[in-house]
Order: C-alpha cells, then structure tokens, then sequence
C-alpha cells in the first residue's frame, strides 16, 4: 500500500487512536500489498470528543455506549441510570479512551480481510 495515502489517513484520523495504536496500524498498513484496495480506510471511526459530549448530556442513559457499540454496557447503564450517577462520572474519565480502542479493534478487524 501507498506510505503516502497512508500518511494522509493518519493525518486526517489520529485523533481517533492513541499514538502507539497509530504507529501499530501503520506499520500493519505498510505490509499490505501495492494492490489492495482499501475500503476501511474510509471506515466508521467514531470521534472520541462527541463521544464524551454524549456521555456528559446522556450518559447517565448509556447512550454514549450505545454509540460505540457497547450495547451490553448501555443496557447496564440505562437500567441502573448509570450507576445511580456513580458509573456515568467515571465514564466521563474512560469513554474517550474506550472510543479509541473500539476505532482500533474495528481498524485491526478491517485490516485481517486483507492479511
């Protein structure tokens, strides 16, 4: 695969990683062969910010769980209404980094159809 288009997806995409997933999934990018076509490049990666603005207006309902596929988490807040408010605080803590680690699992998922 091209090093050029892959520098210009993590030029527009790193926010959806931390770095160390950023330098995992290039050098996973760079092994792939010159003619793979690379539809997950343009996969849906959720935004890390909108995710804990979700969780600072509706968190409390699991919504911000729900939005990053988390759907047992989600029930689990909804019915216990985030934890009578203790798990929605502390999710305001861990969602934006949980955000960035669904975006990776879905990037390596995307990236083992062309291994």
């Amino acid at each position: 695969m091209d090093a050029n288009q892959i520098n210009n997806f993590f030029a527009a995409n790193s926010k959806y990683f931390t770095a160390q997933q950023c330098v995992d999934l290039r050098n996973r990018m760079l092994q792939l062969p010159e003619t793979a076509s690379v539809p997950f490049l343009a996969s849906d990666l959720k935004d890390p910010t909108t995710v804990l603005l979700i969780s600072l207006f509706a968190g409390g309902l699991g919504v911000d769980r729900f939005y990053i596929g988390d759907v047992g988490l989600g029930v689990g807040k909804l019915l216990t209404a985030g934890g009578c408010g203790i798990w929605a605080i502390i999710d305001l803590f861990l969602i934006m980094d949980a955000t960035r680690e669904k975006n990776y699992q879905s990037m390596l998922l995307a990236l083992s159809q062309y291994a």
